[in-house]
């Protein structure tokens, strides 16, 4: 009897086994345990798969000789893991060498996404960045063409100097906008198909030909980012400012608010708390600003104006004392007509188009144009924050909510204990630790 117990215990634990071989090969289950889930998609890649709603077909003109097969397999099984309709296939290019002539494809070959009817190429290397950018570039539906206004002290969209936007605009130009030059004093108005252009602090006064042409485009129903500075107001750009239903205050916004984050500077402005704006939606990140002009919205005017971009209490508009070397100085005083914040200085302003061929018109204007320049794209969200605004100027809004990308363990936070405890370790306890290893085995030796 104890027998046959014995044969029927096994022949359970080979049914069982094979029961679980049959339903493991039918349902899958993954559990990513690494550190910031190493091993799974970053939530901006799983944010963009979840924008593109239908079949995508990835397609690798690779040679089966090699390990590049294998590469892009690992990398797209995170994929298909979160998109159960995106498919990889493989092409040897060898066997269509004219289509693969065609197609631009040399040496170790190219990798296709496709969906919806069209088609973005992979930049090399192959990784999880360049194809989630591949991605979203066709979650855009196509290119846009940014047009940056130049020739009066602008700062330039591949300028690498420090005032300018090189860094920022090769980021987003990643995920399918092309910036392009607009001299006025070269061409007639605004080219047709330019989805949004850009007057980026000019530091020279526009001429009345280019004033004109910024108005009619505004008026027209075209979607215009203006970066202003303190000061600019002088630069000829009233007009603009008019149809836009929006003003330029004197002076620079100085906030003793970011004492509390450790900017000793008052007249860098820190904002963690924003207005509720779909450009501010969820967004989190402390962004910074340096010397900051405040706006103020005029009435009467057709515009739907947002303000997401506001100062803290112990804000103001200063007047004298901004240039010099001690900024902790700087003082209020309203009796010279400097005003108490908070002030706003980021607007966000949409209408109904008056383009038959447009729904809505969209322009934000904010009072500096630092935050995302080469010197301080890196500080905080101000990167994050500029491609929201660009995305929602460009009517990509399923595109703004995206996460913020980077590493998700960038910065080490320590108490002062653990600091202390790391200190006392590495300096007294460790060669503490090694000068008795060292006099212990001494000790053995000489005893042998």
């Amino acid at each position: 009897m104890r027998r046959l117990d014995r044969w029927l215990i096994l022949l359970a634990l080979v049914v069982a086994t094979g029961c679980l071989g049959f339903l493991s090969s039918r349902h899958v289950w993954t559990a990513d345990w690494t550190r910031g889930a190493r091993a799974s998609l970053a939530p901006e890649s799983v944010a963009v798969l979840d924008t593109l709603k239908g079949r995508v077909d990835v397609v690798g003109y690779l040679s089966p000789t090699g390990p590049l097969r294998e590469q892009v397999a690992a990398v797209m099984e995170r994929y298909t893991r979160e998109k159960k309709d995106l498919t990889l296939s493989f092409v040897d290019p060898d066997l269509d060498p004219v289509a693969s002539r065609q197609m631009g494809i040399a040496g170790n070959g190219a990798l296709f996404v496709r969906y919806a009817g069209r088609e973005q190429r992979v930049e090399s290397p192959i990784n999880e960045r360049n194809l989630s950018n591949a991605l979203e570039r066709l979650a855009r539906g196509g290119e846009r063409v940014v047009a940056f206004v130049t020739g009066d002290g602008e700062r330039q969209a591949d300028g690498q100097a420090n005032a300018d936007l090189g860094t920022f605009m090769g980021q987003v130009e990643r995920r399918g906008i092309r910036a392009v030059p607009l001299n006025f004093s070269q061409t007639q108005g605004v080219p047709e198909h330019t989805d949004l252009v850009v007057l980026a602090s000019p530091t020279a006064s526009l001429p009345a030909g280019s004033i004109a042409a910024l108005v009619d485009y505004v008026r027209s129903g075209g979607n215009l980012l203006w970066l202003t500075e303190p000061g600019n107001a002088d630069l000829g750009t009233g007009a603009l400012a008019d149809v836009l239903g929006i003003r330029v205050l004197p002076g620079v916004l100085v906030d003793g608010q970011g004492s509390t984050l450790n900017v000793k500077d008052p007249r860098l402005v820190a904002v963690g708390d924003y207005p509720f704006h779909a450009i501010t939606r969820g967004f989190r990140d402390t962004s910074l600003f340096p010397q900051v002009a405040a706006l103020a919205q005029v009435s009467d005017h057709d515009w739907a104006v947002v303000p997401f971009l506001r100062s803290g209490e112990r804000s103001w508009t200063a007047f004298d004392g901004i240039d010099n070397d001690k900024p902790s100085t700087i003082a209020f005083h309203p009796e010279t007509g400097e005003l108490k914040g908070p002030l706003d200085f980021g607007f966000a302003l949409n209408r109904l188009s008056p383009s038959p061929a447009k729904s809505e018109q969209r322009a934000v204007v904010i009072g500096d144009g630092d935050f995302i320049s080469n010197t301080y794209l890196g500080n905080g969200g101000n990167r994050a924050l500029g491609e929201r605004i660009v995305d929602w100027l460009l009517g990509d809004d399923v595109l703004v909510d995206l996460p913020t990308r980077g590493a998700p363990d960038r910065v080490i936070s320590l108490s002062q204990d653990g600091l202390n405890a790391i200190t006392l370790g590495f300096l007294v306890a460790l060669p503490a630790l090694l000068v008795g290893l060292g006099a212990g085995i001494a000790w053995r030796r000489r005893r042998r």
